[in-house]
C-alpha cells in the first residue's frame, strides 16, 4: 500500500541539506510579519475571530523561539491547541490523507519517535545545515508526518516560522511557501530551502528601506 511518509523519509535521507541553500544569519525583519498576515487573512469581513487561534499560536511560538527552546512535538501540541481551540492534542493513530487523497501517510508504533527525531534536527546546536534548509526540512516534516487530525498546514507554517525566529529571522511574505508540496519530490524540497532564503533577502531589503527611506537618511554626510 502506498505510504508517502515513507517516500518522504527516503527523499529526506538522500538530499544534501548542507548544500540546499546559502546560509542566512539574523536579524532579519521586514515591514510586516508574514505569518501574522496569514492569520489575519483567515478573518471574514464581519468576523475578525477566525484568525484568533493562529495569531495566539504564533505569539506562543515566538515566545518559545525567544526562549531558545529546542523544537519538539511538545511545542507543536501547545501551538496546535491554540490553533484549533482544543484542550487536548495527540499524535494521530490512523493513516492520514492529503491533496484530495493523492497522498497517504502511514503510521506505526515508531512514527511519533521518528517525528521527534526529525524535528530535533532543526534546532540541533551543532549542524552544518544552513538555516533556510533546516526551516524547509522542518516544514516538510510536519507536512508529511501529518501528526494532527486537522490543521497540519498551519502547524507546518508555525514550525518553519519558529525555526527562523530562533535566529531572529521573520519573513514579510510566506504565501509562496504554502503552495502544495509533494513527498516524493526532492527537487521541490531543495527549491523550498532556496525560496526561504530568497524571501528572507526580500524582507531584509524592505526592512532596510523602511529604516532609510531616502539615500540621505542612510548615514552622516561625508562632508559633515
Amino acid at each position: 500500500m502506498r505510504d508517502d511518509l515513507r517516500s518522504w523519509l527516503r527523499v529526506r535521507s538522500q538530499i544534501a541539506w548542507h548544500e540546499a541553500s546559502d546560509e542566512l544569519v539574523g536579524p532579519v525583519r521586514g515591514t510586516r510579519d508574514g505569518i501574522d498576515a496569514v492569520a489575519t487573512a483567515r478573518d471574514g469581513h464581519d468576523d475578525t475571530t477566525r484568525g484568533v487561534g493562529m495569531r495566539a499560536a504564533w505569539r506562543l511560538a515566538r515566545t518559545d523561539a525567544e526562549a531558545d527552546r529546542p523544537l519538539g512535538f511538545g511545542l507543536l501540541t501547545g501551538w496546535q491547541k491554540l490553533v484549533l481551540g482544543r484542550p487536548d492534542m495527540a499524535f494521530r493513530t490512523l493513516p492520514a490523507f492529503a491533496k484530495g487523497g493523492r497522498e497517504r501517510y502511514g503510521v506505526c508504533e515508531e512514527t511519533p519517535a521518528r517525528f521527534e527525531e526529525c524535528l530535533s534536527q532543526a534546532t540541533a546546536p551543532a549542524t552544518d545545515v544552513p538555516l533556510p534548509a533546516r526551516a524547509a526540512r522542518a516544514y516538510l516534516d510536519v507536512c508529511f508526518f501529518h501528526p494532527f487530525g486537522d490543521g497540519n498546514g498551519r502547524a507546518a507554517l508555525l514550525t518553519m516560522g519558529f525555526v527562523l525566529a530562533r535566529e531572529k529571522v521573520f519573513l514579510n511574505e510566506v504565501g509562496p511557501v504554502r503552495v502544495p508540496r509533494y513527498a516524493d519530490d526532492p527537487v521541490g524540497a531543495q527549491v523550498l530551502a532556496r525560496l526561504i532564503h530568497i524571501l528572507a533577502g526580500a524582507a531584509a531589503r524592505r526592512g532596510e528601506a523602511r529604516v532609510h527611506p531616502n539615500p540621505g537618511d542612510a548615514g552622516p554626510s561625508d562632508h559633515a
